[in-house]
């Protein structure tokens, strides 16, 4: 008898064990669904018509960004890939390109404002670069008109990179030997001098390859399963909110300038801001232009915090619920919010692997080695 009831309580506890592994075995089958697989085949128009709307409103991004203007060739880029890792552009030698726009954090410094020369901060956040030749303007404040106009304005600002006038950024690169090599093998003959304009296209041509891709390009490529179920449901409700009417195409943004706090504002109020900026109006004068920003990429989004023109914002999801309430005038639920960061995550894409390389940068003339006297 005492046997046969230690059999039975262990029958009874093997069949506990086994109840608690197929319970565990649904609850994490359950999570897997919710948090990271794709939709299943039964589900394949329902995709499908995901994927046609979305591409409505969003393009693949391109291996380059070209410009007539600027044609892109290897050697400029790498030209300009080494001036944009090289402080000697900077009046104190110790701040580059990629002091602000840090190619290894997809191209910011994840500072709510920039350190600059004399250990100043600038007045606004630093934008990516990551992407940013889809840019309908370079700066928040659209004041530069592609990356190459952009390149001179940080060299030549006093709160940024210092140097006095261009004469002397053109002698501080004109005194390194390789680089006069580098231009003349770069630029067309009769136009190959070291100027200003020179060294912000070389710069730019860099700044043109600078993609980004994620596997929201190989959905909207066509792979419908290249999204997780929660990033597709975030996806739609980022359109059926209305968030495509700035937020669109290549870069997710970038195209166009918009009021900040368009239905609600004014935008201090929700960002908590301690200084109110007037956006473009500082630029233009024009009253239509008052708080007035670049829309921002929204690529690499959730690496690229703090948020705002202010950098006053540090969390994706609160960014994301102030953008509803300013911007469409909705409040978002909870689970909205999550949806659509869900969806933003999904656009973190890969940085190029050659712009991570960090360039061996030419010697100066000062840093020849010279004989040793005796």
């Amino acid at each position: 008898m005492k046997r046969q009831h230690n059999i039975m309580r262990s029958m009874i506890l093997l069949l506990l064990l086994a109840a608690v592994f197929i319970t565990y075995s649904c609850i994490k089958k359950n999570r897997a669904s919710d948090d990271g697989q794709s939709f299943n085949t039964a589900n394949s128009q329902e995709n499908q018509q995901l994927l046609t709307e979305a591409q409505k409103f969003f393009k693949v991004l391109p291996d380059t960004v070209s410009d007539p203007k600027n044609i892109v060739t290897p050697a400029k880029v790498d030209l300009g890939k080494m001036l944009f890792y090289d402080t000697r552009l900077s009046k104190s030698n110790t701040i580059s390109c990629n002091s602000c726009h840090n190619i290894s954090t997809y191209g910011v410094d994840n500072n709510f404002n920039s350190l600059g020369h004399h250990w100043t901060f600038g007045g606004r956040n630093s934008p990516t670069v990551m992407n940013s030749a889809l840019n309908v303007a370079e700066f928040w404040d659209g004041r530069a008109s592609d990356v190459e106009d952009q390149a001179k304005g940080p060299i030549l600002n006093p709160v940024e990179m210092g140097m006095p006038d261009k004469a002397i950024a053109v002698d501080r690169v004109s005194s390194i030997p390789e680089y006069v090599a580098r231009f003349k093998e770069v630029f067309p003959e009769g136009h190959n001098d070291i100027t200003i304009n020179n060294i912000a296209d070389a710069i730019g041509a860099f700044e043109r390859t600078l993609m980004t891709p994620s596997k929201f390009d190989r959905f909207l490529n066509g792979d419908v399963e290249a999204l997780t179920t929660r990033e597709k449901k975030g996806l739609k409700t980022f359109m059926d909110a209305g968030c495509t009417t700035c937020h669109n195409g290549a870069a997710v943004g970038g195209g166009m300038f918009q009021k900040f706090g368009l239905v609600n504002g004014p935008y201090w109020k929700y960002t908590k801001s301690d200084h109110q900026d007037k956006g473009r109006y500082a630029i233009t004068k024009n009253k239509n232009d008052m708080y007035v920003f670049k829309v921002p990429i929204l690529r690499n989004i959730n690496r690229t915090y703090p948020y705002f023109h202010d950098g006053s914002v540090w969390d994706l999801r609160t960014a994301v619920d102030i953008m509803g309430e300013t911007q469409i005038g909705q409040k978002l639920t909870a689970e909205e919010t999550d949806d659509i960061v869900a969806f933003l995550k999904s656009l973190t894409g890969e940085i190029p692997e050659y712009a991570l390389k960090l360039p061996v940068l030419p010697p100066s003339s000062l840093d020849t080695p010279r004989p040793m006297a005796d």
